[in-house]
């Protein structure tokens, strides 16, 4: 009897070699799950989870920053890919979100600790903070816990100060202290200004980002030394997204990128100066109303932000049109009378023609400066030509390249400025010497009032103009991707 061979079409064929080669892939275990990094590059998007506050993410008036958040953004465009960013309800809430992968990590100013590291892995550092009691200067300052038994201690629910408490508590059996999940560190600190609470621990960073809003904020004693921040990732097999982002640390800290975005908030902070900042409050409610048109026209004509104007006009006279200064300039704006004539105002005095004159002068030099600078670098470029002139300015960067600096960035030429003091590096310059420590000192002041500007707008505590002129923000800036090439000067 003769027998017959079934014959397959084609499609039945490629259909048994997919099945076989699939049965062969799980038994030999050779089936590749996509990691995490390839995840992230596949799906075009990183996820992190933080927190409201100055020192982490938040919202300003033209788009979202804050340390963590620029840090996250420059790792996302590192890798090539879209930030997604999910804002935790409470500070409980971070950890476990991490843990349970509801975010690829943790950008939220998280303190390292044996606890947490039970729980999550850290990267490598990227600042370091101290825990800080602190008080309203009005009340006696405690000099130790000892001192805060039997009051009033508000800490975040789930936060290190918690923790730390708790660990301390045996030493101090009648201390006592209540967590809060309903604010964050900023209310908390508020609360304490107001005198609703007593006393606080907070992160140094967050104390003070804060003391210029609230003056008369003060730290009692450091709760703690020295600890390190980090982002968290969660545990496991799969380190390809840690490691990539050990790596872009490393980079960062290298080129520099990290330094200026620490400069970009808190560089112009370091210095507390009470009785200068409790005036400059006054004087936004005594003397700004009636020149705030001015400031808003100014910043209409010239694509600005009103508040940035109106901080160079408080560190030029403190908003006194009668001003006048030793070598003669006056105004508001304190214009010479050649740069008023140049920018079209004859009569220099009048408020009006001071603001819109120094307005358009501040424009000017900003225009005049190569335009591979960034904001917010080539903003704080310009405030220093406003006060030293462009020459000098240039004569800086000529020696933060000399220096090995990168002149493009505020971050290197602001400590070469003050050598323009020094004969020794200023004979060798164009325009010679120049004040430079007096233009650093200027520039920081600009940036401290325009921070209190913004935030006294943005909490409702003075008035917005009808009309919000769409201008770059002078706090974000483009990153370069490293200093390894020094561009040339002009």
């Amino acid at each position: 009897m003769k027998q017959h061979r079934l014959q397959s079409s084609p499609l039945q064929r490629l259909i048994a070699l997919v099945i076989a080669t699939a049965s062969s892939l799980t038994l030999t275990g050779c089936v590749d799950t996509p990691s995490t990094l390839e995840q992230v590059k596949s799906q075009g998007e990183l996820v992190i989870v933080t927190r409201n506050g100055p020192t982490t993410y938040y919202e300003g008036p033209f788009g979202p920053t804050g340390p963590e958040y620029d840090i996250a953004k420059l790792f996302a465009d590192h890798l090539g890919v879209k930030l997604r960013v999910k804002i935790a309800s409470n500070f409980n809430d971070i950890i476990p979100m991490v843990a349970e992968r509801e975010a690829h990590l943790a950008a939220a100013g998280l303190t390292i600790t044996n606890e947490r590291r039970s729980r999550v892995r850290f990267s490598s550092a990227y600042q370091t903070i101290s825990q800080q009691v602190v008080y309203r200067s009005s009340d006696n300052r405690p000099e130790s816990l000892h001192d805060i038994t039997g009051t009033t201690l508000e800490v975040i629910a789930g936060s290190s100060h918690a923790a730390r408490l708790q660990k301390v508590s045996k030493q101090y059996p009648q201390l006592s202290w209540s967590e809060t999940n309903e604010i964050d560190s900023d209310e908390l600190l508020s609360k304490v200004w107001k005198k609703e609470t007593r006393f606080a621990i907070a992160d140094s960073n967050e104390v003070q980002m804060n003391q210029r809003f609230y003056p008369e904020l003060r730290v009692a004693f450091d709760f703690t030394g020295p600890q390190q921040l980090a982002w968290a990732f969660p545990l496991g097999n799969d380190h390809s997204l840690y490691l990539e982002a050990q790596q872009f640390f490393k980079m960062i800290k290298q080129n520099g990128q990290l330094n200026q975005i620490m400069e970009r908030h808190y560089g112009h902070i370091q210095d507390f100066d009470y009785v200068g900042t409790r005036t400059f409050m006054r004087h936004i409610n005594q003397r700004l109303p009636r020149y705030m048109k001015y400031f808003h026209e100014a910043a209409e004509k010239n694509r600005m932000d009103w508040r940035l104007l109106a901080a160079v006009g408080y560190q030029e006279s403190h908003w006194n049109s009668r001003a006048i200064s030793p070598t003669g300039v006056r105004g508001i704006m304190m214009l010479t009378r050649a740069t008023a004539a140049d920018m079209g105002y004859e009569n220099r005095i009048k408020p009006r023609n001071s603001i819109l004159g120094g307005g358009r002068y501040l424009a000017q030099l900003k225009k005049r400066l190569p335009k591979r600078i960034p904001d917010p670098d080539r903003t704080w470029f310009a405030l220093a030509a406003y006060n030293i002139g462009m020459g000098h300015l240039h004569d800086a960067r000529i020696i933060t390249q000399k220096r090995g600096g990168n002149p493009d960035k505020w971050i290197d030429v602001k400590e070469n400025l003050p050598l323009l003091m020094q004969k020794r590096w200023y004979k060798n310059t164009k325009y010679g010497y120049a004040r430079g420590n007096e233009a650093l000192r200027y520039v920081e002041n600009i940036r401290s009032y325009y921070d209190i500007l913004v935030w006294r707008t943005e909490n409702g505590k003075l008035d917005r103009p009808l009309k919000i002129t769409q201008v770059k923000p002078v706090q974000h800036s483009v990153f370069d991707r490293g200093r390894s090439v020094m561009p040339a000067v002009m």
